[in-house]
């Protein structure tokens, strides 16, 4: 089968710095790959590559068989691509009902969707994420936790078939961490996203994951399942350093 994504070669340079160097990886339909590196390895770089925020200087970027490299943000969440960010970036001044209506009408086009339909869809992702109560309530007075879970639901609203979700667990408290893993679990069964997950908590990738990708100084470091990418000695020392083995 086909990848529903695939990255070959993928290049960044900013002036003389090398920041994302030849990456290549495939994401299967249906599943949830891991992406891990310690700071600095490229993560976010290769990211706004993917999603259209930064523009690659080399390599090829395919979504569904449809190359998507050289594409524009817009057009790729038109084909089914969509993200949310380890800082949040509401609309500060729109209500929460009204931010996810705008990622409902804007996102990947639908044939006559009126907008009742908008309005319709953007009150079920709400309501998915636990915020219809809130749904009258300026996103810039809403606490850390909703506004994770505003990103989501707009993310949701666009239909993606891929769901790029960054550091989610990032400023959380243990139970809003424990409930936002479940919020992704339940969108990728309920709405059959594939979800890219960027995350500096092994533990929740270990359990998450399918696969995991492992990225330092820019360049792929390992790839393969939980286990085998936790367990790399190149991985570890990415973390650790090289004389993780005098503590070992």
């Amino acid at each position: 089968m086909a990848p529903l994504l695939s990255v070959r070669n993928l290049t960044k340079h900013f002036g003389g710095i090398l920041a994302v160097d030849k990456v290549s990886f495939e994401i299967h339909e249906g599943e949830t790959l891991g992406f891990i590196g310690p700071n600095g390895a490229g993560k976010s770089t290769v990211v706004n590559c993917l999603t259209g925020y930064l523009a690659a200087d080399e390599g090829e970027i395919e979504l569904n068989g449809v190359n998507i490299t050289r594409m524009k943000r817009h057009e790729r969440v038109h084909l089914g691509l969509a993200r949310t960010y380890q800082i949040p970036r509401p609309f500060p001044e729109l209500t929460a009902l009204t931010s996810v209506l705008a990622s409902s009408i804007s996102g990947k086009k639908r044939i006559n969707q009126s907008f009742q339909d908008a309005m319709y869809d953007a009150t079920h992702y709400l309501e998915f994420v636990g915020l219809f109560s809130k749904r009258n309530i300026l996103a810039r007075d809403l606490t850390f936790y909703e506004l994770r879970m505003l990103e989501l639901a707009r993310a949701l609203a666009t239909t993606p078939k891929l769901l790029f979700i960054d550091e989610v667990m990032a400023g959380l408290n243990p139970g809003e961490a424990k409930n936002a893993i479940k919020m992704i679990r339940r969108a990728k069964e309920e709405f059959g996203v594939t979800v890219f997950w960027i995350e500096h908590v092994m533990a929740v990738l270990m359990e998450a994951a399918d696969r995991i990708v492992a990225i330092n100084y820019g360049a792929k470091l390992a790839e393969g399942t939980p286990d085998e990418v936790v367990n790399n000695d190149d991985v570890i020392e990415a973390y650790l350093g090289r004389g993780w083995r005098n503590y070992a």
